[in-house]
């Protein structure tokens, strides 16, 4: 395992509102191992070196155990934004399993999101964090098509291996949806797709489907993305730069898609807005609505 320094393991959320109500972010790891061909976190902006390889910030329990000791202030604590923290060597070497203890104890929440099935391992301990505060889990899904899936997120399992994982956590009473972010412009935004995943979702117990409804693009991760276009989807770069240029969000052009979406999620039942989705994991705070549908 190689380590980077760090002073710090947990940051104030700045748009914890906009993001399921977090109060913090952590991320224990730097860089991501699941190679996603659309990853924003590979973006120049983040100035992560190597970002297909994982490394872990040195002495991060330590350091967790102070700050969390210090807080007046609890609250949800949000895992995964930058880095999926169940990668593989988190299957060694247990770093999120001891913070998720850590952060039982000293009675903070969690708002996790990951692509990994590893995080099943863990349901012990969401559900005794579930005991004294909040807990909300996403499974990030872009396809319902496994054989699409291994294309796009050719290092972590399959989606239907995460509807499986989804299905175990819902059983033991833990709040838990999909994240069908992103939805990337002639790929994965049909109709049917969405439709399918969130039968599915429904199915495996999901209380909420949210979605920004784009892919976003920016230095290195664009020329990232359009490498592998080149190597998996003939023709399809050449589309995109004439469809987007230089944008950074890119909105499928699929108009029939926002609607698709609501109705779908109305259709079985599931939570789709920001607020809502906040409202029914945290029964105490009322936010701002939020439609990333909405033009």
């Amino acid at each position: 395992m190689k380590y980077i320094n760090a002073k710090t393991i947990l940051q104030k959320a700045k748009y914890g509102n906009d993001w399921f109500g977090i109060d913090y972010n952590m991320n224990l790891y730097k860089g991501c191992s699941h190679k996603c061909i659309y990853c924003d976190s590979r973006s120049d902006c983040y100035k992560i070196e190597n970002f297909d390889e994982v490394k872990l910030k040195k002495d991060a329990i330590s350091i967790l155990n102070s700050e969390l000791k210090c807080k007046r202030n609890k609250g949800i604590i949000g895992i995964g934004a930058m880095s999926d923290t169940y990668n593989p060597l988190e299957r060694k070497y247990e770093i999120t399993r001891s913070a998720l203890k850590l952060m039982s104890y000293y009675n903070f929440g969690v708002s996790m999101e990951t692509k990994s099935n590893l995080i099943t391992r863990d349901i012990d301990l969401f559900k005794k964090i579930n005991l004294k505060s909040d807990v909300i889990l996403k499974f990030t899904i872009t396809t319902s098509d496994d054989t699409l899936s291994r294309i796009i997120e050719p290092c972590v399992c399959t989606s239907s291996q995460r509807f499986k994982a989804m299905k175990m956590l819902a059983d033991e009473g833990i709040f838990v949806g999909t994240l069908l972010t992103p939805i990337i412009p002639f790929i994965t935004d049909t109709d049917e797709n969405i439709k399918e995943i969130i039968r599915l979702s429904a199915k495996n117990g999901a209380r909420f489907v949210f979605s920004m409804g784009c892919i976003t693009l920016r230095g290195n991760q664009r020329e990232y993305f359009f490498s592998k276009l080149d190597k998996h989807f003939p023709n399809l770069k050449e589309r995109y730069i004439k469809t987007y240029g230089d944008s950074y969000i890119c909105r499928s052009k699929n108009s029939n898609l926002g609607v698709t979406f609501k109705n779908e999620c109305k259709k079985y039942g599931l939570l789709y807005k920001m607020e809502d989705i906040i409202r029914a994991y945290k029964k105490d705070r009322r936010f701002e609505q939020l439609d990333f549908f909405s033009t």
